[in-house]
């Protein structure tokens, strides 16, 4: 069994023999130490690499201190960092902590202080996971070393911790559903039940009782009570996937339960409370949304406590090697195949790819890779022809529901000749609705008047 990595610490100062005297230090304290001697120098290290903590002198040739601190700040919101000074006044300290800064100490400095603050920025921020081998178990499925997916990740750990809501943006595919399993395995709430929902994927009709439930006899089919998601979730977590489509007319209600912890079902007269954590996600952006009028600007604010943001697959292509080969290791053993490696002009292929459709779409190229190979080693031409399938196939989540409802639309209307109100009775909605849809795909009923299906 291999011992635990060694938590890494940045270590910035352009006095070299302090630099290597501070180094040593650390180094016999069991830390890993890396050094720059200038702030312009730790960016360029930080572009590359992501410590557990970085340590900087505050007056420096170039970038000072604060100006480095206020670069990481920006690019690694929960990396902590600790200023050092021989410069050192109160205003100076005041500032630092002020805006963020997680230590502050005068040089020529106590070293049993040094190390107990570098050990509480360790403890504070959840410590160190650097890489695919070395992640936290409550990460689950989630593959990275990149920088930018290691910074989610720690903020996802650090919120964890609480109850508070979190709204997660990303892109289709990037792992939306993922994260928000680790932040549930990593919180308290961990042994309790987990529950998700697309919320663009059930009809309006039936979303208020896949939620809250309903009573018995309360609608026409409902013949037995049914308790819903918020009740299932009961102890955990509920996970509101694409949360920008929720109905206009739900929003209220989903805001009374997240206010007040307690759910009516459809049909009841009776309330009944619940202990749910509610993790929200979309692709879309709400604050448009809201200001259009379909997004609640209090149910938006209730659920954006604390936002995170997954990064592109196109933005963290250092992953895709791993990625790549772990979904290769379990395809290949699903399809029962010997692929065990890609080419390198294959593998090349993928790491220059669009991706467009973020990790789920490498996914599927390297699944239409592994069920056509007859080798154990995957060479280029599969993966450039699953490539250019998957990109010829593969829409925008948008644009291929608006595409359905087109066609929906359209078939409706052919079957009705062009009757708009039998179409709306159809499709159980009203005739006004019902027109505003027909003008969204810029359709008109006369052009159906003389079709039957």
């Amino acid at each position: 069994m291999s011992s635990p990595a060694r938590p890494e610490i940045l270590l910035v100062d352009d006095d070299t023999g302090l630099l290597q005297l501070i180094a040593m230090r650390l180094g016999a304290s069991g830390y890993s130490v890396t050094t720059a001697e200038s702030g312009e120098e730790a960016l360029g290290r930080l572009a590359s690499q992501r410590p557990s903590l970085v340590i900087t002198d505050l007056k420096m040739g170039g970038m000072d201190g604060l100006a480095l601190f206020d670069q990481i700040h920006q690019q690694a919101p929960t990396l902590p960092v600790i200023i050092l000074t021989a410069h050192g006044t109160i205003p100076d300290a005041v500032t630092a902590t002020q805006r963020g800064v997680f230590g502050f100490l005068t040089k020529p400095f106590d070293s049993r202080a040094l190390l107990a603050q570098v050990e509480q920025a360790l403890r504070a921020t959840g410590g160190n996971f650097e890489s695919e081998g070395e992640m936290p178990h409550w990460a689950g499925n989630i593959i990275t070393r990149s920088s930018p997916m290691l910074e989610v990740l720690r903020q996802a750990e650090l919120v964890a911790a609480s109850d508070a809501s979190v709204l997660i943006n990303g892109a289709s595919g990037t792992g939306k559903e993922l994260l928000a399993r680790a932040i549930h395995q990593a919180s308290p709430r961990a042994k309790g039940p987990f529950q998700a929902i697309n919320c663009a994927a059930i009809p309006e009709q039936l979303l208020e009782s896949e939620l809250f439930g309903h009573a018995k006899g309360s609608f026409s089919g409902a013949f037995v009570a049914h308790k819903g998601l918020f009740m299932a979730a009961d102890g955990g977590t509920l996970f509101l996937d694409e949360i920008g489509d929720m109905p206009l007319n739900l929003q209220p209600k989903l805001l009374r339960a997240l206010q007040e912890r307690r759910v009516r079902p459809v049909g009841s007269t009776q309330d009944v409370a619940v202990d749910v954590r509610i993790i929200s996600a979309t692709h879309q952006d709400l604050e448009a949304r809201m200001h259009e009028g379909t997004m609640r600007q209090d149910l938006f604010y209730r659920l954006n406590v604390v936002p995170l943001k997954l990064p592109l697959l196109a933005e963290r292509r250092e992953d895709i090697p791993l990625l790549a080969s772990r979904f290769l290791e379990r395809l290949s053993e699903r399809y029962g195949k010997e692929a065990q490696s890609f080419a390198p002009d294959a593998m090349e292929l993928l790491l220059n790819a669009a991706w467009p459709g973020n990790v789920r779409q490498l996914l599927n190229v390297v699944e239409q890779s592994v069920a056509l190979s007859t080798t154990p080693v995957i060479p280029r031409s599969l993966v450039q022809q699953a490539l250019r399938e998957d990109a010829q196939a593969f829409v925008a989540l948008d644009d291929a529901r608006k595409g359905f409802e087109r066609d929906y639309l359209v078939r409706l209307m052919k079957t009705t000749g062009g009757n708009v109100s039998q179409a709306a009775r159809l499709a159980q909605r009203n005739r006004t609705e019902f027109y505003k849809l027909l003008q969204r795909h810029s359709l008109t009923p006369s052009e159906f008047k003389s079709e039957r299906a």
